[in-house]
């Protein structure tokens, strides 16, 4: 079989459902088979891919064990060479799933390749992910692609083909089955966030590549599939953390920790500074507040938060 389309839902019934409708109407010349992995959703989502997509595969976890571990329980089963990570918030465009496959057919070298994500008006989101270092910490990522475009790709630059980068949005990857034996499946201790991050990273460690295709068009409707609330953020900054303890030392972790840390205090001054400056009556500017105040004080009650780790 040639891809193995691997899709973690968790209560997003009618994004997998327009999911699944592009998978089946865009792949057509490849043999492949569909695993949907719910993490015990409670919209009805297993009920309706069993009604809609009598083919499709499901494992219906009985509790939310986040993106890594559900999609290792596919890995497990897969049968394609080729694995197709899909977020459940993403539609396909014709021919993107051929432009992925085509290209890892030439590319025995490459690992794992990603397509240009899109907003629902066709306008190009960011796709791809460079490591994070201390440098990209204390600088403007935005800066960096523009003074070193070789090293840090981007959207900005439109590129025409193939470009090998460190890493992808995880909304949409095609990854190869044999580095997958090879370096191993998705580490578990991330429950969202940069487990494809780590990824790619043991991937380039252990000397495959990664490439970004252009011309692989795929709609994401970004955020749709996490949520964007003070949870997810927490997600966010435990993950990140996990990744920098995880491949530096323990005194570069700190380091990091402490940057990251002092970051997110000045935003609560600047914002606190901004609500006073509008006598507290700007209600984003609250709520901004808020929740910046509640990140930093779960840097002190969190096991896992940077320095007080």
């Amino acid at each position: 079989m040639d891809i193995s389309v691997i899709i973690v839902n968790w209560n997003t019934r009618g994004l997998l459902r327009d999911c699944l409708e592009s998978v089946e109407r865009t792949i057509s010349d490849m043999t492949y088979e569909v695993i949907v992995v719910d993490n015990a959703s409670a919209d009805d989502s297993v009920a309706m891919v069993k009604e809609s997509f009598p083919r499709v595969m499901i494992i219906s976890n009985s509790e939310n064990r986040g993106f890594a571990a559900a999609n290792n329980q596919a890995l497990k089963i897969m049968a394609g060479r080729y694995a197709l990570l899909l977020n459940s918030d993403t539609v396909l465009t014709e021919g993107a799933v051929r432009g992925l496959f085509s290209f890892m057919e030439g590319r025995p070298d490459a690992a794992m390749a990603c397509g240009q994500l899109l907003n629902r008006d066709g306008s190009k989101q960011n796709s791809i992910a460079c490591f994070p270092t201390l440098l990209t910490l204390i600088t403007n990522t935005s800066l960096l692609e523009y003074l070193f475009p070789q090293r840090y790709p981007s959207k900005r630059y439109g590129h025409q083909g193939p470009v090998e980068i460190d890493s992808a949005i995880g909304a949409c990857l095609m990854a190869r089955r044999r580095a997958i034996e090879d370096i191993g499946p998705f580490d578990e201790r991330y429950f969202f966030f940069f487990e494809e991050t780590d990824w790619a990273y043991r991937m380039k460690r252990g000397g495959w590549k990664i490439y970004h295709i252009p011309g692989a068009s795929i709609y994401h409707l970004q955020g749709q599939s996490v949520g964007s609330d003070i949870r997810s953020r927490i997600a966010f900054y435990r993950s990140r953390y996990q990744f920098f303890k995880k491949w530096h030392s323990r005194f570069v972790y700190l380091l990091i920790s402490l940057v990251i840390f002092l970051r997110l205090l000045i935003n609560w001054l600047l914002t606190a500074t901004a609500l006073l400056l509008t006598l507290g009556l700007h209600r984003g500017m609250r709520s901004r507040l808020m929740f910046y105040s509640r990140l930093i004080l779960w840097h002190f009650y969190s096991p896992s938060a940077g320095i007080f780790s």
